[in-house]
């Protein structure tokens, strides 16, 4: 099937499949695909159902059941070609993982995801990685109370101007590592909901965000966390952080943004905290230490 630019499944019964997963996996030569008969209502999993379909530029899945399915990982990763997709009719209450759903494709400009329900996902992590062309995205409906893994959820966005996570419950995740990293357009960011009192991992987190100009953390609590090196490194034109409620084990030694900074800004928080870190790169920014 690799090589196969069209396929004519109209007549498929599917009536009694369980798992569709890998069903089209790394057909890069087909272009178009309809699943319109595809009676999905008993598929539980769709994990890599259509990864690696580099040429696929349209789907249609209107008519897709997805009530049943709990695994959709890897669903579109690598439908580099795709440049929109419809998944207004998308059931995912019984959806627990959704890493890696979007990632790389590098061609999509937009997607609503509004009708999703995320009430059971646990993991996101690399959900839109390297979506290159992806330049907003509103997530306000995303419930993620059980969410535990959003690394790299961002990852490589470097068209995203910005982004809606005013909505995020992110009071169980543990993982933010690389979330935001090469968000190279992204400005600014709200994150002032997040409840940071459970993460183990920041490290990266906002990596080369180049455009990022100033970011407060003050809501930050981290009796948790155990690595958030890199944090800000490459991120040149960031003139203010407030980070005045990180705390950190008092013997790790933290390097949290590097030498790249065109004018040193004003650097926000604790006099516990500022002992963790390096001191070779804080020389230069205004410290206020409450």
């Amino acid at each position: 099937m690799y090589f196969f630019i069209s396929i004519n499944i109209f007549n498929f019964d599917t009536s009694n499949v369980i798992d569709m997963s890998f069903l089209f996996f790394n057909c890069f030569s087909l272009m178009s695909i309809n699943l319109f008969n595809f009676d999905t209502s008993k598929v539980t999993d769709m994990r890599f159902m259509f990864g690696c379909c580099t040429s696929l530029s349209s789907i249609n899945l209107f008519n897709f059941d997805t009530s049943n399915v709990i695994y959709m990982s890897f669903m579109f990763d690598y439908c580099s070609s795709l440049k929109s997709i419809n998944l207004f009719n998308f059931n995912t209450s019984k959806v627990t993982d959704m890493s890696f759903m979007f990632r790389s494709c590098s061609s999509l400009t937009s997607i609503n995801l509004f009708n999703f329900d995320t009430s059971n996902v646990i993991d996101m992590s690399f959900m839109f990685e390297s979506c290159f062309s992806l330049k907003s995205i509103n997530l306000f409906n995303f419930n993620t109370s059980k969410l535990i893994n959003m690394c790299f959820m961002f990852n490589n966005c470097s068209s995203l101007t910005s982004i809606n996570l005013s909505n995020f419950d992110t009071s169980k995740v543990e993982d933010m590592c690389f979330m935001f990293n090469n968000c190279s357009s992204l400005a600014s960011i709200n994150l002032s909901n997040f409840d940071t009192s459970n993460v183990i991992k920041m490290y990266c987190m906002f990596f080369n965000c180049f455009s990022l100009t100033s970011i407060d953390l003050s809501n930050f609590d981290t009796p948790n966390l155990v690595n958030m090196d890199y944090m800000f490194y490459y991120c040149p034109r960031l003139q203010y952080i407030n980070i005045l409620n990180f705390s950190y084990p008092s013997n790790l030694t933290i390097s949290l943004f590097n030498s790249n900074i065109s004018v040193y800004g004003t650097l926000i928080t604790n006099k516990n905290f500022i002992n963790n870190i390096e001191n070779s790169y804080i020389n230069g920014w205004k410290i206020i230490l409450n």
